[in-house]
């Protein structure tokens, strides 16, 4: 992780710190950029987080700097937290005052006093989160790292400034913070660190949904998710934050036949999923996809065990998952919904001869989502049978091709039904009921089944007929010719 003063000063470049250090010094207090900012340089990542602590008022350091900025910066004070922020275009910069904290065992919100950089350093979660460099002019760049942090990073371990009992107990959300930094970096957790957060478990109780959330979705978001959800697993907290995964561990053996464990195969389909999407919602749907298998699994005699209907069962507990661990309530959730449900159908169709009838019934059932099922399916093909995954991925690509074949020939995906109920109430003289409905819907299984395509005349004809046989008889004098003609216009 060596990094020369040269590299370092060449991270600190930037105008803005330019200007805290001249503010810094004409108000003759230090200044020190700290935290993930400080940490990303020697890991040779990216970072737009700015964290500048003050040895005295950090608000009024930010505000000496805005006025510095002219009127292209926005200045932010939250006078409560003792905080300030300020915007200039896309960099963000976070001032606050060195303080110590202290907590209670009801809450992890610190009483808070002023305090030096040791004292606020003493606070950060990890080592290599309590790196600062100094700003002053005298010192700038200089590093203070008081508990090996560098160190750590070379050795790619996470470890606690203190007593890790007493970081978690104060504050429990860092258990899920050493968790997701070890899925996002690819690191291990100290021994002692990592038994501190099994012992402190419990703690998370007095979490957030909203945090924990947070915390799972950048563990999803990783290169690598199963390393988080194992490491989750392994210290006890899979089963406190998310019951409904933490159900899908173990594998049964009866009468000598066994099934796989559905909580490694759902870790191994996510990450294969993630190498080929970064789309979050779509990652949810792979940790998800087989949550309706503790529900419905059975052994039967003749089958061996059976998961049947899991995928229905599935989209129901979704909601009330999304609920209890406060995700949002709304397109991103039927989303998720959608691609539960429909998650066994391509694998269905890859196994067998694939018809034009089940190919436009997927199109119209996943409309533009249709890619993203296909990759999620793709990924769920997690055998260690290299024939058997050789001929399913060679059979999906053959849906593949038929998707694109039909949806150019039928346009099928998000389709509406040419006729509409308004249209069928109308020609027939009804009010809305079962056999308007039935109607409409015997004209969409016409068009997905191949029976008459997707074309305004073709279904108008097939409507009439279908009609006669439930003894209706049209109300419009207009022939198919003239009807069609007055649609037009």
């Amino acid at each position: 992780m060596y990094i020369d003063k040269e590299e370092i000063l060449e991270h600190l470049s930037d105008k803005a710190f330019a200007l805290i250090r001249d503010a810094a010094d004409e108000l003759g207090i230090e200044a020190y950029v700290i935290g993930g900012y400080v940490r990303d340089i020697f890991l040779h990542r990216p970072s737009k987080d700015i964290d500048v602590v003050a040895v005295g008022s950090g608000i009024e350091l930010a505000r000496a700097v805005a006025h510095k900025l002219g009127k292209k910066a926005h200045l932010s004070v939250f006078k409560n937290f003792g905080t300030a922020q300020v915007k200039l275009g896309n960099i963000e910069i976070e001032f606050v005052g060195a303080r110590k904290e202290s907590y209670s065992r009801d809450s992890r919100k610190p009483i808070v006093e002023d305090g030096t950089l040791e004292d606020d350093q003493n606070r950060r979660d990890f080592s290599m989160n309590a790196l600062a460099l100094c700003l002053n002019a005298d010192r700038f760049g200089e590093l203070i790292d008081p508990f090996g942090g560098l160190e750590a990073m070379d050795n790619l371990v996470i470890r606690t400034p203190l007593d890790p009992d007493i970081t978690f107990s104060d504050d429990p959300l860092r258990m899920m913070r050493a968790i997701r930094f070890a899925s996002q970096l690819g690191f291990d957790i100290d021994p002692d660190t990592f038994d501190a957060i099994t012992r402190n478990k419990e703690r998370i109780e007095i979490i957030s949904g909203e945090r924990i959330i947070d915390e799972l979705s950048k563990i999803i978001l990783s290169p690598r998710p199963s390393v988080g959800f194992e490491l989750l697993d392994q210290c006890g907290l899979l089963p406190l934050i998310f019951p409904e995964l933490h159900a899908l561990k173990g594998a049964e053996t009866k009468e000598g036949i066994g099934h796989k464990d559905n909580f490694s195969h759902t870790l191994m389909v996510l990450d294969r999923l993630c190498k080929t999407s970064d789309n979050l919602w779509l990652r949810w749907s792979a940790l998800l996809h087989d949550i309706g298998k503790p529900a419905t699994k059975r052994f039967d005699n003749r089958l061996g065990w059976t998961f049947h209907n899991h995928n229905f069962i599935g989209e129901k507990m979704i909601p009330t998952v999304f609920r209890k661990m406060k995700l949002p309530l709304n397109e991103k959730m039927k989303y998720v919904q959608k691609m539960v449900t429909l998650h066994m159908r391509p694998i269905a169709l890859s196994d067998n001869e694939v018809t034009d009838s089940a190919i436009r019934r997927l199109l119209f059932d996943a409309g533009d989502d249709i890619d993203d099922l296909m990759k999620l399916c793709e990924a769920d093909i997690t055998s260690k049978n290299p024939d058997k995954v050789r001929r399913f991925l060679n059979n999906f690509r053959l849906v593949r091709e038929k998707l694109t074949a039909i949806e150019e020939k039928d346009r099928v995906r998000n389709f509406q039904p040419p006729i509409s109920g308004e249209e069928i109430m109308e020609a027939f003289n009804l009010t809305p009921c079962q056999q308007v409905g039935s109607l409409k819907a015997s004209i969409k299984d016409a068009i997905l089944d191949g029976v008459i395509p997707n074309e305004r005349e073709a279904a108008w004809n097939y409507m009439l007929e279908k009609a006669k046989g439930m003894k209706l008889t049209a109300a419009n004098p207009l022939n198919i010719e003239q009807r069609t003609e007055a649609t037009k216009n």
